[in-house]
């Protein structure tokens, strides 16, 4: 699947309910969260005080399901892969649509993903070891508190990649391009430093291979806001499913800088 009209149809009929990494190569991806107005003030100031992990690229009108400024077109109810439901922090129900759970006091977020700079990381020659693997990519809960917001606190999700260690600063140069999808890395190796205890044990996602003189490369991650929810317990938030994220209309150099 090439273009996003293509993934959404595809999501939107049920054809497709696994990852994103490498589907329509070039349009922007997004994570989703989804609360009532009552806690939409306090999630929008927790994504403004922490931008790596939650940097905002839309917050639709209160009842609407169409990202008119980044995928006019979509809705957000059935054009995700997966959906996530927590009711009080707990995770209750994964499904592939939520048309029965919208209501019209419900707040839509979309957050900047990493897939995103991708594409820049292939055409610059760096292993996406996820991709290679056919699989969905890593990522871990860290030690590192968000700065907290109302009710909303919790710690800072990340994604890793390897990267062979002398190819380390091309890709800082090349994900710092994307500060709307979480930008330059936030850790380089040493997993332990961020209170990751096993590589190989991630909190969501899949493990990958770490070959001999690669690094692990940690950048912020948009499944931030569901280890928020865990620790701060809303009443009600919908999210995607870790790694099956919403494919924009946005082109990857309108959300790149330079």
């Amino acid at each position: 699947m090439k273009t996003p009209n293509e993934v959404w149809t595809a999501c939107r009929t049920g054809a497709w309910d696994r990852p994103t990494a490498g589907l329509a190569p070039g349009y922007a991806q997004a994570n989703l969260v989804i609360l009532p107005r009552d806690d939409a003030f306090d999630f929008l100031r927790l994504a403004q005080r922490n931008p790596k992990p939650m940097p905002v690229l839309e917050v639709l009108e209160m009842g609407e399901s169409e990202p008119r400024l980044t995928a006019p077109g979509a809705d957000l109810r059935t054009d995700l892969p997966r959906y996530r439901v927590y009711r009080n922090g707990e995770l209750v129900e994964e499904r592939t649509e939520i048309i029965d759970l919208w209501r019209g006091d419900l707040v839509a977020f979309l957050i900047g993903c990493s897939f995103t700079f991708e594409k820049a990381l292939l055409d610059a020659g760096l292993p996406v070891r996820h991709i290679q693997c056919g699989c969905n990519v890593p990522m871990y809960r860290t030690n590192r508190p968000c700065v907290p917001a109302g009710r909303f606190s919790g710690p800072t999700v990340v994604s890793m990649r390897p990267i062979p260690a002398h190819l380390v600063p091309k890709a800082v140069t090349v994900t710092a391009r994307f500060p709307a999808v979480h930008g330059a890395p936030i850790h380089i190796g040493e997993p332990e430093a961020l209170g990751i205890a096993d590589i190989n044990k991630p909190d969501w996602g899949d493990a990958v291979p770490i070959n001999p003189g690669e690094v692990p490369v940690f950048w912020a991650c948009g499944v931030t806001p569901q280890a928020v929810a865990i620790q701060s317990r809303p009443p009600f938030m919908i999210t995607h499913a870790p790694g099956h994220m919403f494919i924009t209309s946005l082109l990857d150099d309108q959300v790149a800088n330079g």
